[in-house]
């Protein structure tokens, strides 16, 4: 089952305006089972007659179908500023996001703001809620700015490409906690109400002592982001954000960290969020590309106490597709392949079918602890699991073994300190494991 594909489903082309308006006024009050739940610090609750203001941060399809699962989320929320580097997104979200949502998107034109400052201006701005949805190469830093203005946050995965920007995001995090802001991150599955009662399941011993996790994320090609026509005037640059799945700098690769990085973000959970000690990895890009990452690999984690887990992430056409989680215990084993989770063995059990979308959840619960005052905090294990993506592409591109430490403390910084229109980024060969050092 291709994930990404369900998660179009979420995207403004995917709904039609009566289920937005029916899903608004029966959106889910609840407790995120796997998220931190802290007291609020500074803030205090917004009452159910304030408008809540969101701001979009990246105009894109997955942005557009995030900003429409935030409208539908609470009764009195207005999207009010949109930034993105480019106005067409810009203007074609705009123009789809008032089809489907109507009146709740109240974006003036100088609400919608453009350019590498955009974020900023629209951070200077009176929005409550931040939507960050760029191509992940931005994540960390607007993440990071996001919290310094005060707005709480939906944070599209990753939350960074690189362990510098891991750390960025630690820290953010640590700030959101602080001021007392909610962050809900895109890693989604654990909004998932069948997956959230499986968890409850291993947490309460079904499959007795786990010892391994096995996940695949085997899909098609992604194939291009940007599917215009590259025009005589359009410089590297602009090509390369625009078209940005390829390349190393703006994806930290998305076989490994993206659309693996829901099935890390899962195998984390399963083992409540204990870190794994170090990894080993093989992989390569079999299929020529403009890009420089990799489009199969097959990460093995070391965990404390001789617990492993396993990673198979492949994007290449014309093979087996399958995405789905195997948890194996002293008892029993937990399954899931993306419909409803089941254990088997000692203990036997079947999730309910719950028709509730976790796209849709996770916005739920956002807006829900907004108004109660009682913030959610994902931040820090977002930042881990970015973490693991990130140590698992050290392992494959070097063909090393590679630890905890190593990972977290790397310097190797693959976004540019400062862009402009005129910026010249140099692009890393593609790894080769044996000769790609370990930095």
């Amino acid at each position: 089952m291709d994930q990404h594909k369900t998660r179009r489903d979420s995207s403004v082309t995917g709904a039609s305006r009566r289920d937005f308006l029916q899903s608004s006024t029966t959106a889910a009050v609840g407790t995120a089972l796997g998220s931190t739940i802290t007291a609020p610090a500074v803030l205090s609750a917004v009452p159910s007659t304030q408008t809540l203001r969101v701001g979009l941060l990246g105009c894109g399809g997955r942005g557009a179908g995030a900003a429409l699962n935030a409208l539908a989320a609470d009764e009195d929320v207005a999207l009010t500023a949109m930034a993105d580097l480019f106005e067409n997104n810009l203007q074609a979200s705009l123009t789809q996001l008032q089809t489907h949502a109507g009146e709740k998107v109240r974006v003036d034109p100088e609400r919608c703001y453009l350019g590498f400052d955009a974020y900023q201006r629209l951070l200077e701005s009176d929005v409550d809620v931040v939507i960050l949805a760029t191509p992940p190469a931005f994540r960390a830093q607007q993440y990071a700015a996001a919290v310094d203005a005060g707005k709480h946050c939906f944070v599209e995965i990753t939350a960074a490409i690189d362990a510098p920007g891991v750390r960025t995001a630690l820290a953010a995090s640590d700030k959101a906690e602080e001021q007392g802001l909610s962050v809900v991150s895109g890693f989604c599955w654990r909004y998932h109400p069948g997956l959230r009662a499986f968890k409850e399941q291993l947490s309460g011993g079904a499959i007795g002592d786990i010892r391994a996790v096995y996940a695949t994320y085997y899909r098609n090609s992604l194939g291009h982001k940007y599917y215009g026509e590259r025009t005589p005037e359009m410089s590297d640059l602009e090509w390369q954000i625009r078209d940005w799945y390829p390349y190393l700098w703006l994806s930290g690769d998305l076989t490994i960290l993206l659309s693996g990085g829901h099935s890390l973000d899962k195998m984390a959970w399963w083992l409540d969020d204990q870190m794994p000690e170090s990894a080993v990895a093989v992989g390569s890009q079999q299929f020529p590309s403009d890009g420089n990452t990799y489009d199969n690999v097959f990460v093995v984690y070391e965990y404390a106490g001789g617990v492993r887990g396993f990673l198979g992430s492949r994007s290449q056409d014309g093979c087996y597709l399958e995405n789905a989680d195997l948890v194996i215990g002293s008892t029993g084993v937990g399954r899931f392949d993306g419909r409803v989770p089941v254990i088997e063995g000692a203990a036997e059990w079947r999730a309910k079918r719950d028709g509730r979308s976790m796209y849709q959840v996770e916005h739920d619960e956002l807006f829900a602890s907004i108004r109660s005052g009682r913030p959610i905090n994902d931040g820090h294990r977002m930042a881990h699991t970015t973490l693991m993506g990130v140590m698992g592409r050290m392992a494959a591109y070097t063909g090393k073994q590679v630890t905890w430490e190593q990972a977290l403390n790397s310097e190797q910084q693959l976004v540019p300190e400062s862009l402009d229109w005129n910026t010249t980024v140099e692009q890393l060969p593609l790894a080769k494991p044996g000769l790609t050092e370990l930095t």
